[in-house]
């Protein structure tokens, strides 16, 4: 089986396996989006598409019982896209809601998706009517995999919790996160 790691930062990723083949995209659904569509355009045209993605990243906690830990995604949507005013006008282009197939390795979670650094109560009270994790890129990634028909797995440790301390908290937290992420990915591995 090849997997494809792919995280936004290199900080989020350090502590995989040497050798793990990584991409790291830059922070925001646009760089994500473009930079995974350009790896999987020359994979397939040299018939090398992975066999699995595995996303790995941080990412805020919307509410405040949900535990610390890495969560398994099993529903990412675009929480800066307003779906309401484009109904009807043509058809979706990509599903409005992504649900990728888990492992039950880990807990899952909801994950809401844009390209907001949420670092306030009342965006955060907003978003999670709909969703329990905040990040920059899950959904943008999970939409170019499923247009490639390439199985993602996202796999998010929280940072923070998406609040007015957000800032400074991921900053402290990216090491920890890291070192987490990549336990995660050995379970992950070990069971694949």
């Amino acid at each position: 089986m090849t997997v494809l790691f792919v995280a936004a930062v290199s900080e989020e990723a350090a502590h995989l396996p040497e050798g793990a083949d990584l991409l790291v995209t830059g922070i925001g659904t646009l760089p994500a989006a473009i930079t995974l569509t350009e790896e999987l355009c020359t994979r397939r045209a040299n018939g090398t598409l992975p066999s699995r993605i595995v996303n790995l990243g941080t990412c805020g906690a919307l509410r405040d019982e949900i535990p610390n830990g890495v969560y398994e995604i099993d529903r990412v949507h675009k929480h800066d896209f307003n779906v309401e005013f484009t109904s009807g006008i043509g058809g979706d282009a990509l599903p409005r809601v992504i649900t990728p197939e888990v492992t039950g390795l880990f807990p899952t979670g909801q994950l809401a998706t844009g390209d907001t650094f949420v670092e306030d109560t009342a965006t955060r009270d907003r978003i999670a009517q709909v969703a329990g994790l905040v990040d920059m890129e899950g959904y943008a990634l999970a939409a170019v995999a499923h247009r490639f028909g390439v199985p993602i797995t996202l796999l998010k440790q929280i940072s923070d919790r998406a609040d007015e301390e957000t800032a400074p908290e991921w900053a402290e937290a990216v090491e920890g996160s890291a070192v987490k992420l990549a336990d995660a990915v050995e379970r992950l591995l070990a069971a694949l």
